[in-house]
Formats: C-alpha cells, structure tokens, sequence
C-alpha cells in the first residue's frame, strides 16, 4: 500500500499563491505516476495536473496551465503544485493521487488517493 498525505492548502487572496505538497510514503515503487485532482462544492471532482516520477512528464488541465505548476522530489517522494495567480474559481478541496503510470492517472484510474486539502481564494 502507499500513504499519500498532503499539505500546504489554506486561505489566499485573488492573485495569491499557494504551493501544496504530497508525501508519499509505503509501496511507492508501484507508482510511475502523481498528480492533483480537485473538487469544490457540488461539482465533480477534475484532473489538476500530473507528473511521471521517472521521467518529469507533466500534463495540466487547460484551466490552470501557465498558473500552476507540478513537479517531484524523487528523493523526498514527494510532489509539489504550485499554484500562482489564484482566482476564486479554484476554490476546492485539493487531493494528491497515484497511479501506476501517467496514462491511468490521466483517465481517472487511480491506485492511491489523499485525504485532500482546502484552498480557498477570496476576492
């Protein structure tokens, strides 16, 4: 099994910054894949952005590229979102995922889940 435990959400004014961070502990060698999911109140939860722990890959939802960014720490096990330029629409409960490969974590199909994160950004 793998432990994902996130940290850094809180409350950001529009335009702020934030930058969230998952730790993965466990298993981890079942993982090629990590990235952000969110979800806000009364949608679905969406895909964020991802990363290839081997290979740096990324991938971001067309809402947030070039606002935020991903990237790893293999050593630390640990993934990173920066997130600059905050609007109040990216207010949401912010979960780290694993997947065995980028390809999977992009469909959905996720191995390993956090317990999730707030981000609140007040205009």
């Amino acid at each position: 099994q793998v432990q994902l435990v996130e940290s850094g959400g809180g409350l950001v004014q529009t335009g702020g910054s934030l930058r969230l961070s998952c730790a993965a502990s466990g298993r981890t060698f079942t993982m090629d894949a990590m990235g952000w999911f969110r979800q806000a109140p009364g949608k679905e939860r969406e895909f964020v952005a991802a990363i290839r722990l081997s290979a740096g890959n990324t991938r971001y939802a067309d809402s947030v590229k070039g606002r935020f960014t991903i990237s790893r720490d293999n050593a630390k096990n640990t993934v990173y979102l920066q997130m600059n330029s905050l609007k109040a629409e990216d207010t949401a409960v912010y979960y780290c995922a694993g997947a065995q490969d980028l390809g999977n974590l992009w469909a959905g199909l996720i191995s390993y889940w956090g317990q999730g994160t707030q981000v609140t950004v007040s205009s």
